[in-house]
């Protein structure tokens, strides 16, 4: 009996440990993930067209919140908002040329217009680019549902076989 409740114990204390580092790695690829987003300041947002190509552009993104949406602006009559309306599973991909990393985010995409958002969410930077706010200017809500990432700096490579690359799922 004693020799069980050891290998009881020992199994608990086994399942325990290698929980807490799965926490932990997971917490640890959260941060790098934000490292590598921080220091790329812009990503590629990549919808798909009706004719079912995928069609990136260069985005200037808020950097993630808590639960990783990012918040993009852009004017309510580009193809990225006729794309996402038909299709709103889009992907970001930001990438860290300086650090050897990049990060891709897949999830999907809401089109936000409510004025109060909009002010709340405004870069002097875009004042050229969109002359109205209430009517040349449209949120992009991006919520993820799943993240990968490279990154050389902190030594996160894929899978030496697949190429896998660690991922976290929201």
């Amino acid at each position: 009996m004693r020799q069980l409740s050891v290998l009881l114990l020992f199994f608990i204390s086994i399942t325990c440990t290698n929980k807490v580092t799965e926490e932990s790695t997971t917490t640890d690829l959260n941060s790098i993930a934000r490292k590598i987003i921080t220091s790329s300041e812009n990503c590629a947002l990549i919808t798909i067209d009706s004719l079912g190509i995928a069609q990136a552009r260069a985005m200037d993104p808020f950097p993630p919140d808590e639960n990783f949406n990012i918040w993009m602006a852009t004017n309510p009559k580009s193809s990225k908002v006729n794309q996402i309306k038909n299709n709103p599973k889009v992907t970001l991909y930001y990438f860290d040329k300086k650090n050897g990393g990049y990060v891709t985010i897949q999830g999907h995409a809401k089109l936000v217009n409510s004025k109060e958002v909009k002010e709340n969410l405004w870069k002097k930077e875009w004042e050229n680019f969109y002359k109205n706010r209430t009517t040349d200017y449209l949120l992009i809500q991006f919520i993820p549902i799943k993240l990968n990432l490279i990154s050389e700096k902190h030594k996160i490579f894929g899978d030496s076989t697949s190429w896998k690359t660690p991922e976290i799922l929201f």
